[in-house]
């Protein structure tokens, strides 16, 4: 079940949904992305304090209750003023594409990858790359044109993911055929 071409296959596909909802309904996703930062927030809140009171030190303790209180308020904060929220938000998403786009790239050259394949990767490293490009360049393009341009991202991702999967798969395949059978 766990087999790296399953893996890829419902990464890609989990990829093409997030990426169709997204350009359908831009509005309700950047909301979506705003809501479950407050609820990681919280929830991470509630987690530092539960181990700061389980810890027998009193340095411990407060260094929990402060990283307690700083997730609380980053939850608050995100609730109160969603649209800072998703200013926020773009930037990391950004930093995500380039540091993602990158690694592709390099794991292209780095593994013994067929033409097809290594294109696969830099292809996929290079779009994450314009789209990290292009929230960096213009944080300003709003949480509804990130939510497109997300969508659009996931969709081309998921896609080149669900491709891999089967490439993989193929991969495998030849490679099981052609060892010997043991006894």
């Amino acid at each position: 079940m766990f087999t790296s071409p399953n893996v890829l296959l419902w990464r890609g596909l989990l990829a093409v949904a997030l990426g169709a909802v997204s350009v359908a309904w831009p509005g309700i996703t950047i909301n979506a992305f705003v809501i479950l930062f407050a609820v990681y927030a919280f929830l991470t809140a509630a987690t530092d304090s539960a181990r700061a009171f389980a810890s027998d030190r009193v340095g411990p303790v407060f260094g929990w209750l402060l990283l307690a209180g700083l997730s609380l308020a980053g939850g608050i904060v995100a609730l109160a003023w969603p649209g800072i929220t998703a200013l926020a938000l773009t930037i990391w998403i950004a930093a995500w594409a380039l540091t993602t786009g990158a690694m592709e790239i390099a794991l292209a050259f780095q593994r013994d990858e067929t033409a097809g394949e290594r294109t696969l990767y830099l292809l996929t490293g290079a779009v994450s790359l314009v789209f990290a490009f292009s929230l960096f360049v213009r944080p300003d393009i709003g949480a509804v044109s990130l939510a497109t341009v997300f969508g659009l991202f996931s969709l081309v991702y998921g896609v080149s993911a669900v491709f891999a999967s089967f490439e993989e798969r193929r991969h495998q395949h030849k490679a099981s055929r052609r060892e010997p059978v043991r006894a």
